[in-house]
């Protein structure tokens, strides 16, 4: 039993009869002093009604009357019969000098009365009088001489003891009593009505294991290394705990909110939302790369919101770019050792048959053609780190069978505080060109070819990319530069759809632009400032992008 009244249900049920019981108690007392108070005013008036007419009785008017004859116990006499008559505790008739002329009590008549005559002002009065039988409700009405009202000469005072009164309440009491009962009984059925649904609104929790489940959440959710946001079924935000506060920038305020009253309008709003609805929806923004779910919460069969989290790839992301990075690059490196394995094999083979000039022929020409490219991109590209970086993609191309140009109207001055962007810029297109030219080929389609340019003047620094592969449909053309869009393959280790993405957010934040422009293949233009200077967060942007 004393765990049964410790149950959530057990406690609200007797806690709001307590609080019935108590105000059930409080009403009836109020109510029986309010009802004491309207039986004292009838009863009041009764007095007074039993005065008034006692006063017009004209034997008692004319005994009163100064010089009249005596009339010896008339006046006790006609008093007494009304007050038989009437019910009243006492009727009694005193003169201008407060002798009483009639009184229950024989010995008080002759006796003058302590109190002053209060109708003296012609008026009649009503009210309380503790009197010498007790206490009772008073009614005072002017006695006035035979054919005149306005000549007194004495006052018929009539009380009905307070007995009464609280005999006439106990009679009345009882009744409403019963309805007040009538009121708790209904009041209690509410009350654990009441208890029930919210037993099973709760789920049948007790206090202290809601306490218990409150302190683990909290320390679930603020302690998990993953963003979490719930929603209720109007879509407000209930929830937000410190990862998705630190990685949506979030303030406190964000409870109770809409989702687009404190996220800018986007692909990360409408993911958040739930207007685009995917497994692992990949979002970037400015400062991480994160991963999205979202969803349903459904209890009972009913839906009861939605749950968003949140996962931080930035790290992670750049890790799988640099591996596949480094894969390639090996790939690049042992092609090259082949094709230097190759030529050493022929260098050998020519010693071997005697021909040393033929082969010093060989290895000049060689060396002349490697060497010729690199100082052919020297004197039209002044950055060193640009110029290494298509060096290196020209190797890649090589190993691939593709062929890699540089166009001939191509021209960029040294801009130190933009060959980070650009490098990443060139770098993505490049990469993305090459591999959309390297798969299977036919003969009428002919060997791949990227073309790029970098031209420079005196407002903008224009890169171009351009390849003959199948190119960019038209129907997606829109799409290319949302993040986790991508046309081509997944690949096992690296999450495909956040190159263009990053490039298109880099290009964004430098001032400029970028386009898809018709083919054959993909044609991609981006165009920047030639003034702008590169913020700081765009530099650790275009970190995010060479990861």
């Amino acid at each position: 039993m004393q765990r049964r009244m410790r149950r959530l249900s057990s406690q609200i049920f007797v806690g709001q009869v307590a609080i019935l019981v108590a105000t059930i108690l409080v009403g009836f007392a109020l109510f029986a002093r309010e009802e004491s108070a309207q039986l004292d005013l009838q009863y009041e008036q009764r007095a007074l009604a039993i005065a008034q007419s006692t006063s017009a009785v004209s034997e008692i008017r004319e005994c009163l009357t100064p010089g009249a004859k005596p009339c010896g116990n008339l006046v006790q006499q006609i008093a007494s019969g009304i007050q038989h008559n009437t019910g009243a505790s006492y009727v009694v008739v005193i003169d201008m000098n407060r002798v009483r002329h009639s009184h229950p009590n024989p010995a008080l008549i002759g006796q003058q009365v302590s109190e002053p005559i209060v109708t003296a002002d012609g008026r009649p009065h009503v009210g309380i009088d503790p009197g010498s039988l007790g206490r009772s409700a008073n009614g005072k009405a002017p006695l006035y001489a035979p054919n005149s009202n306005t000549r007194m000469v004495g006052e018929i005072s009539v009380g009905i003891l307070e007995s009464s009164v609280t005999t006439a309440l106990w009679s009345v009491l009882p009744a409403y009593a019963i309805w007040f009962a009538v009121a708790l009984v209904i009041g209690a059925a509410a009350s654990w009505l009441l208890a029930h649904r919210l037993k099973k609104r709760t789920f049948g929790l007790e206090l202290d294991e809601i306490a218990k489940l409150l302190h683990e959440r909290e320390a679930v959710l603020h302690g998990i290394r993953e963003g979490m946001i719930a929603f209720d079924r109007a879509s407000r935000i209930t929830m937000v705990n410190d990862e998705a506060r630190r990685l949506l920038g979030i303030g406190a305020s964000g409870i109770g909110s809409w989702i687009e009253d404190v996220v800018a309008p986007g692909r990360l709003r409408d993911v958040l939302s739930g207007a685009i609805v995917g497994k692992d929806e990949v979002v970037l923004t400015d400062e991480y790369c994160l991963t999205v779910n979202r969803m349903p919460v459904v209890l009972a069969g009913r839906p009861h919101g939605s749950v968003v989290t949140l996962r931080d790839r930035t790290e992670l992301a750049g890790l799988l770019r640099e591996l596949d990075s480094v894969k390639g690059l090996t790939d690049a490196l042992r092609a090259q050792q082949h094709e230097f394995a190759n030529r050493m094999h022929i260098v050998a083979g020519l010693l071997e048959l005697g021909e040393s000039e033929e082969a010093l022929h060989y290895l000049t020409d060689l060396r002349g053609a490697e060497a010729g490219f690199a100082e052919s991109l020297r004197t039209r590209i002044a950055s060193p780190l640009i110029v290494g970086l298509i060096v290196a993609k020209a190797a890649v191309a090589v190993e691939r069978g593709i062929e890699l140009e540089l166009a001939e109207d191509s021209w960029l001055g040294d801009v130190p505080v933009k060959s980070q962007a650009l490098t990443t810029i060139l770098g993505n297109l490049i990469d993305n060109a090459l591999d959309a030219v390297g798969g299977a080929r036919s003969a009428e389609q002919g060997p791949g070819k990227v073309t790029f340019s970098l031209v420079e003047d005196e407002d903008f620094i224009t890169v171009e990319v351009r390849d003959n592969g199948p190119g960019i449909p038209d129907a997606v053309c829109e799409s290319i530069f949302l993040d986790g869009f991508s046309t081509k393959p997944a690949s096992s280790t690296l999450r495909r759809g956040l190159g263009l993405a990053l490039v298109h957010r880099l290009v964004q934040r430098l001032g400029g632009h970028i386009e898809v422009g018709p083919g054959p293949g993909a044609v991609f233009t981006v165009r920047i400032p030639t003034e702008v200077e590169t913020p700081a967060e765009v530099a650790a942007l275009a970190g995010k992008v060479m990861a």
